[in-house]
Protein backbone atom coordinates (compact mmCIF):
# COMPACT_ATOMS: atom_id res chain seq x y z
CA UNK A 1 0.00 0.00 0.00
CA UNK A 2 1.51 3.25 -0.25
CA UNK A 3 2.10 5.54 2.17
CA UNK A 4 0.19 8.77 2.90
CA UNK A 5 2.99 11.28 2.48
CA UNK A 6 6.73 10.77 2.59
CA UNK A 7 10.33 11.78 1.37
CA UNK A 8 13.80 10.02 0.14
CA UNK A 9 16.52 12.07 -0.03
CA UNK A 10 20.33 10.95 -0.84
CA UNK A 11 23.47 13.09 0.12
CA UNK A 12 27.31 12.63 0.13
CA UNK A 13 29.58 12.14 2.90
CA UNK A 14 32.89 13.71 1.80
CA UNK A 15 35.02 12.80 5.05
CA UNK A 16 34.16 9.09 4.37
CA UNK A 17 33.52 9.10 0.66
CA UNK A 18 30.08 7.08 0.70
CA UNK A 19 26.63 7.78 0.39
CA UNK A 20 23.84 8.26 2.86
CA UNK A 21 20.40 7.20 1.97
CA UNK A 22 17.02 8.63 4.06
CA UNK A 23 13.50 7.59 3.72
CA UNK A 24 10.76 9.08 6.29
CA UNK A 25 7.29 8.92 5.87
CA UNK A 26 4.08 8.30 7.18
CA UNK A 27 1.63 5.50 6.61
CA UNK A 28 -2.18 4.92 6.18
CA UNK A 29 -2.53 4.88 9.31
CA UNK A 30 -0.58 7.64 10.62
CA UNK A 31 2.43 5.32 11.81
CA UNK A 32 6.04 7.09 11.61
CA UNK A 33 8.87 5.61 9.60
CA UNK A 34 12.51 6.32 9.52
CA UNK A 35 15.09 4.73 7.82
CA UNK A 36 19.15 5.72 7.01
CA UNK A 37 21.96 3.92 6.08
CA UNK A 38 25.15 4.38 4.63
CA UNK A 39 27.46 2.36 1.41
CA UNK A 40 30.30 3.19 -0.45
CA UNK A 41 29.53 3.26 -4.38
CA UNK A 42 32.50 1.50 -5.32
CA UNK A 43 31.37 -1.84 -6.43
CA UNK A 44 32.82 -3.38 -3.85
CA UNK A 45 31.19 -5.53 -0.82
CA UNK A 46 31.34 -3.38 2.34
CA UNK A 47 30.20 -4.81 5.57
CA UNK A 48 26.55 -3.06 6.39
CA UNK A 49 25.86 -1.67 9.78
CA UNK A 50 22.16 -3.06 9.84
CA UNK A 51 22.91 -6.47 10.70
CA UNK A 52 19.17 -7.40 10.55
CA UNK A 53 18.79 -6.72 7.19
CA UNK A 54 22.30 -7.56 5.24
CA UNK A 55 25.65 -8.58 7.00
CA UNK A 56 27.26 -6.55 3.68
CA UNK A 57 26.70 -4.45 1.03
CA UNK A 58 27.99 -3.16 -2.63
CA UNK A 59 26.97 0.09 -3.92
CA UNK A 60 28.19 0.91 -7.91
CA UNK A 61 26.85 3.22 -10.53
CA UNK A 62 25.80 1.30 -13.64
CA UNK A 63 25.80 4.73 -15.87
CA UNK A 64 25.34 8.71 -15.25
CA UNK A 65 21.83 8.17 -14.25
CA UNK A 66 21.74 5.01 -12.67
CA UNK A 67 23.04 3.36 -9.19
CA UNK A 68 22.87 -0.43 -8.11
CA UNK A 69 23.11 -1.45 -4.59
CA UNK A 70 23.06 -5.25 -3.63
CA UNK A 71 23.03 -6.18 0.58
CA UNK A 72 23.77 -9.76 1.38
CA UNK A 73 23.17 -11.53 4.08
CA UNK A 74 24.54 -15.02 4.57
CA UNK A 75 26.46 -14.82 1.45
CA UNK A 76 22.71 -14.38 -0.19
CA UNK A 77 21.37 -11.50 -1.72
CA UNK A 78 18.34 -10.48 -0.02
CA UNK A 79 17.83 -6.92 -1.54
CA UNK A 80 18.42 -4.98 -4.85
CA UNK A 81 17.42 -1.69 -5.31
CA UNK A 82 18.09 0.45 -8.29
CA UNK A 83 17.63 3.97 -8.62
CA UNK A 84 17.16 5.63 -12.03
CA UNK A 85 16.89 9.59 -13.08
CA UNK A 86 14.34 9.18 -15.57
CA UNK A 87 14.47 11.94 -18.28
CA UNK A 88 11.26 13.61 -17.33
CA UNK A 89 13.18 13.94 -14.04
CA UNK A 90 11.44 11.43 -11.67
CA UNK A 91 13.22 9.42 -9.52
CA UNK A 92 12.66 5.69 -9.89
CA UNK A 93 13.26 3.34 -7.13
CA UNK A 94 12.68 -0.82 -8.34
CA UNK A 95 13.43 -2.84 -5.04
CA UNK A 96 13.73 -6.80 -5.67
CA UNK A 97 14.56 -9.27 -2.77
CA UNK A 98 12.98 -11.69 -0.15
CA UNK A 99 11.11 -11.11 2.74
CA UNK A 100 12.28 -13.06 5.72
CA UNK A 101 9.40 -15.28 5.33
CA UNK A 102 10.86 -16.68 2.01
CA UNK A 103 8.58 -14.84 -0.51
CA UNK A 104 10.38 -12.74 -3.17
CA UNK A 105 8.80 -9.19 -3.67
CA UNK A 106 9.45 -6.16 -6.08
CA UNK A 107 8.40 -2.64 -5.26
CA UNK A 108 8.85 0.32 -7.47
CA UNK A 109 8.36 3.59 -6.25
CA UNK A 110 8.42 7.42 -7.97
CA UNK A 111 9.53 10.51 -6.51
CA UNK A 112 9.02 13.52 -7.94
CA UNK A 113 11.79 16.40 -7.05
CA UNK A 114 9.84 18.49 -4.22
CA UNK A 115 10.14 19.25 -0.33
CA UNK A 116 7.63 16.84 -0.41
CA UNK A 117 6.84 13.56 -2.22
CA UNK A 118 4.62 11.04 -2.50
CA UNK A 119 6.25 7.84 -3.07
CA UNK A 120 3.96 4.87 -4.96
CA UNK A 121 4.81 1.46 -4.77
CA UNK A 122 3.59 -1.42 -7.25
CA UNK A 123 3.55 -4.18 -4.23
CA UNK A 124 3.16 -4.99 -0.96
CA UNK A 125 6.44 -7.14 -0.10
CA UNK A 126 9.01 -4.25 1.44
CA UNK A 127 12.08 -4.22 3.52
CA UNK A 128 10.85 -4.67 7.26
CA UNK A 129 11.69 -0.99 8.41
CA UNK A 130 10.47 -0.07 12.38
CA UNK A 131 9.35 2.93 13.31
CA UNK A 132 11.95 4.77 15.88
CA UNK A 133 11.37 8.04 17.77
CA UNK A 134 13.35 9.71 15.41
CA UNK A 135 11.24 9.00 12.87
CA UNK A 136 7.54 9.81 14.58
CA UNK A 137 9.22 13.28 15.45
CA UNK A 138 10.50 14.13 12.05
CA UNK A 139 7.03 12.83 10.47
CA UNK A 140 4.83 14.32 12.85
CA UNK A 141 7.02 18.12 11.85
CA UNK A 142 6.14 16.75 8.18
CA UNK A 143 2.83 16.14 8.72
CA UNK A 144 1.90 18.85 10.26
CA UNK A 145 4.42 21.24 7.66
CA UNK A 146 1.85 19.55 5.13
CA UNK A 147 -1.02 20.46 6.32
CA UNK A 148 -0.22 24.13 6.98
CA UNK A 149 1.59 24.41 3.55
CA UNK A 150 -1.81 22.50 2.04
CA UNK A 151 -3.67 25.14 3.61
CA UNK A 152 -2.34 28.26 2.52
CA UNK A 153 -2.28 27.12 -1.47
CA UNK A 154 -5.67 26.40 -0.66
CA UNK A 155 -6.24 30.06 0.14
CA UNK A 156 -3.92 31.44 -2.67
CA UNK A 157 -6.23 29.18 -4.73
CA UNK A 158 -9.28 30.73 -3.63
CA UNK A 159 -8.13 34.35 -3.95
CA UNK A 160 -6.59 33.41 -7.41
CA UNK A 161 -10.36 32.21 -8.48
CA UNK A 162 -12.01 35.09 -7.75
CA UNK A 163 -9.85 37.47 -8.89
CA UNK A 164 -9.98 35.56 -12.33
CA UNK A 165 -13.76 35.97 -11.47
CA UNK A 166 -13.95 39.48 -10.69
CA UNK A 167 -11.76 39.83 -14.10
CA UNK A 168 -14.12 38.56 -15.76
CA UNK A 169 -17.11 40.32 -14.77
CA UNK A 170 -14.65 43.44 -15.23
CA UNK A 171 -14.20 42.47 -18.56
CA UNK A 172 -17.68 42.17 -19.36
CA UNK A 173 -18.32 45.29 -17.85
CA UNK A 174 -16.04 46.97 -19.66
CA UNK A 175 -17.51 45.46 -22.89
CA UNK A 176 -20.83 46.22 -22.09
CA UNK A 177 -19.92 49.65 -21.10
CA UNK A 178 -18.33 50.23 -24.82
CA UNK A 179 -21.16 48.99 -26.09
CA UNK A 180 -23.27 51.62 -24.59
CA UNK A 181 -21.39 54.97 -24.82
CA UNK A 182 -21.12 53.98 -28.66
CA UNK A 183 -25.13 53.84 -28.72
CA UNK A 184 -27.39 56.66 -29.27
CA UNK A 185 -28.47 58.73 -25.86
CA UNK A 186 -30.62 61.81 -25.81
CA UNK A 187 -30.10 62.03 -22.07
CA UNK A 188 -27.85 62.25 -19.22
CA UNK A 189 -27.60 58.88 -17.39
CA UNK A 190 -27.98 58.83 -13.47
CA UNK A 191 -25.95 56.73 -11.44
CA UNK A 192 -27.85 53.98 -10.00
CA UNK A 193 -30.71 54.27 -12.45
CA UNK A 194 -31.54 51.26 -14.61
CA UNK A 195 -32.18 51.67 -18.29
CA UNK A 196 -32.85 49.71 -21.57
CA UNK A 197 -30.89 48.68 -24.47
CA UNK A 198 -32.10 48.52 -27.57
CA UNK A 199 -30.63 47.30 -30.81
CA UNK A 200 -32.35 49.50 -33.92
CA UNK A 201 -33.08 48.25 -37.05
CA UNK A 202 -30.36 49.68 -38.90
CA UNK A 203 -27.64 47.64 -36.76
CA UNK A 204 -27.22 50.65 -34.06
CA UNK A 205 -27.88 50.68 -30.66
CA UNK A 206 -30.08 52.84 -28.83
CA UNK A 207 -30.29 53.81 -24.72
CA UNK A 208 -34.17 54.54 -23.32
CA UNK A 209 -35.81 54.98 -20.39
CA UNK A 210 -38.81 52.82 -21.88
CA UNK A 211 -39.05 49.28 -20.75
CA UNK A 212 -40.24 46.36 -23.32
CA UNK A 213 -43.36 45.94 -21.23
CA UNK A 214 -43.92 49.75 -21.98
CA UNK A 215 -43.38 49.54 -25.36
CA UNK A 216 -45.08 46.46 -25.10
CA UNK A 217 -42.26 43.98 -26.59
CA UNK A 218 -39.30 45.90 -28.26
CA UNK A 219 -41.36 48.65 -29.53
CA UNK A 220 -40.17 50.25 -32.79
CA UNK A 221 -36.74 48.59 -32.32
CA UNK A 222 -35.45 45.55 -34.03
CA UNK A 223 -34.90 43.50 -30.31
CA UNK A 224 -34.18 44.29 -26.78
CA UNK A 225 -30.63 43.73 -25.59
CA UNK A 226 -30.80 44.35 -21.81
CA UNK A 227 -31.49 45.94 -19.04
CA UNK A 228 -28.49 48.15 -17.45
CA UNK A 229 -27.73 50.14 -14.69
CA UNK A 230 -24.47 52.92 -14.17
CA UNK A 231 -22.11 52.35 -11.34
CA UNK A 232 -20.27 55.17 -9.83
CA UNK A 233 -17.35 54.24 -11.90
CA UNK A 234 -19.04 55.10 -14.82
CA UNK A 235 -18.89 51.11 -16.10
CA UNK A 236 -22.50 49.52 -16.91
CA UNK A 237 -23.95 46.20 -15.22
CA UNK A 238 -26.51 43.99 -16.75
CA UNK A 239 -29.27 43.45 -14.55
CA UNK A 240 -32.47 41.71 -14.44
CA UNK A 241 -36.14 42.57 -15.00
Amino acid sequence: MAPKSGNYKMETDNKQHQLIVTTNWVAQDNGAFYSEYRFTPDGEWHPFDNQDLADSVLGQFKNASCLEIQFQKAEQTVLTVVKEIMPNGYLKITQTGIQPDGIPFTNVEMYHKQMSVLPYASSVGSVAIKPTEEGVIKHKALLAMEQQTDMQLDQIRQQIELLAKQAQELRKRKELSLMIYDARLSFQPVIGQTYYMYEKKDGNHLLSLVSPKEWGGSGPFKQFISAVKLLADHTWVEVEI
